[in-house]
Order: C-alpha cells, then structure tokens, then sequence
C-alpha cells in the first residue's frame, strides 16, 4: 500500500514540479515520505543532506539537470525501508548512494518526455492564433501529466522490486565502505554550505549577518532555533530595508503630479474668487 502512496507523490510532485514548484525540492520532499513510511526523523535529515548536496542543481538554458524529484524519492524510500535496524547513519549514507545515480537515469527519461512535449507546440500556436484561451489551458495538460508520469513510474518499479535488493546488498557491503559513506555524508554538507558562504561573502552588505551568526553560536550558545528566528527577523528587514527606496521613487513622481494638481486647484480659486 505505501509503494501505491509513494508512487502517487511523485505523480503529484512531477504536475507540481511544471506548476507552481512549491515540492520539488528534497528537503520538502523526503520529510513526507519519512512520514508516509512512519519515520519522520530519517526523512527529515535525509532531506536536509540532499537539499545541500544539490542546492545548485538547475536547468539552464537547453540543459536539463538531474531529475531530484525522483532521485529522492527513490533514495529516501529505499534508504528507510532498506534498513530495518533504524541506523540514522546508514539510511543517510544509502540515500546519499542511491541519490545521485537514479536521478541522472530518471533524467533521460525526462528528455524523451521533454522530447514529446516539442510536438504539442504547432497546436499550441494554433490555439493561440485563434485566440482559444479555453483550449490553450487544457493544453497544458498532457504535459504536466507526462511529466508526472516521467516520475511516478521510476519511483514505482524500483520500490516494488528494489527493496529486498537494496536491503541484500546492504548487508553484504563491507563495513568500512559503510562507514565511509556515512563521512562522506558527514562532509557534503560542510562543502555546500562553504560554497553558499562564497557566494555571500562575494556581497560586502552580507558579511554583518555571518558575523553576527558566529557571535550566536560560538559567543551566546544559541542553538539551531532561536538563530533561525533571529535570522529571519533579520532577513526581512533587510528584505524591507533593500526594497524601500525603489517604492519611494515610484511614489515621488504621483506625489509630485498631486501637488502640481492641487496647486492649480488653488489658482482657480483665486482666479473665482
């Protein structure tokens, strides 16, 4: 039944990852299926190391990147029910395995949907010619279900035929291949983090908020909460700080019309009286 479930997220996760992409990323995606298959903790921590090990994943241009909506699913699925002793670590460092070769492989079956898709665009542009609005937005349609469908059936065979394999071959792996995939699941997400600190500190105006998380951490002993609450105190009134002057140039010139507008009120009444 929750291989019926989970095949039925990713459907929903592949029309949303074509929407309104509020899912598609791992550290929303492996929490549910933690929840579906009733351990909250592993799917929580295998999101967060797979959000930062694929924090840059994207598509530019032409390129279509790795496909990380079935490559979690699939790896956080048989990572927690491969593992029937509940080690945190080992269900990370298999997640971690499994990640990355099932989303390139998931990622060419996107290119043949993607493929498919081309040939609706001559109907798309008669639809358009004509004005069809209401056939336009069926017409987004077959795509969103073919990307679904791109999604769900991966997700389906390898969860009805892999888990006994993965579990097997779990077992059979050596322990210190085990203990360095659990470091290297350790080290990835320093790594990401290093790569997002470049990426801020090439930013002056940012250098503030990493001192002022060092001071909360290594000065105060905060934990992990109250410097995410802090923190996003901060981030939205740099949020606001950032956007005001463009609002109030966008203002300027509607208040400088109004006071034109009421001065030549005033000299028409002169002009009355």
């Amino acid at each position: 039944m929750k291989v019926f479930i989970l095949t039925a997220l990713a459907f929903l996760l592949g029309i949303d990852n074509v929407s309104t992409k509020m899912f598609r990323r791992p550290l929303l995606i492996a929490p549910i299926v933690g929840i579906i298959l009733g351990n909250l903790q592993a799917g929580l921590i295998i999101g967060a190391t797979l959000e930062v090990m694929w924090m840059g994943i994207g598509d530019v241009g032409a390129y279509m990147a790795p496909d990380i909506i079935t490559g979690t699913m699939i790896s956080t699925s048989l990572a927690i029910m491969g593992n029937a002793s509940g080690n945190i670590s080992t269900m990370v460092a298999t997640a971690i395995t499994l990640a990355v070769p099932t989303s390139i492989l998931a990622q060419q079956l996107l290119v043949l949907i993607e493929t498919v898709n081309c040939s609706l665009n001559g109907w798309a542009k008669r639809l358009a010619d004509n004005a069809d609005v209401k056939g336009t937005f069926w017409l987004t349609w077959p795509p969103a279900f073919l990307y679904g469908f791109a999604c769900a059936f991966p997700t389906f065979l390898a969860l009805q035929f892999g888990a006994g394999a993965i579990q097997q071959a779990i077992n059979d792996l050596p322990k210190f291949i085990i203990n360095g995939l659990s470091t290297a699941g350790s080290i990835i997400p320093s790594v990401g983090i290093a790569l997002l600190m470049m990426t801020m500190l090439k930013k002056g105006e940012l250098w503030m908020f990493i001192i002022l998380g060092f001071v909360l951490s290594s000065y105060l002993k905060l934990d992990i909460l109250p410097i995410t609450l802090i923190a996003l105190v901060f981030a939205f009134l740099y949020e606001r700080a950032t956007r005001e002057p463009s609002a109030k140039a966008q203002v300027s010139p509607n208040t400088q019309v109004d006071n034109s507008n009421s001065a030549e009120e005033d000299d028409e009444e002169d002009y009355d009286l």
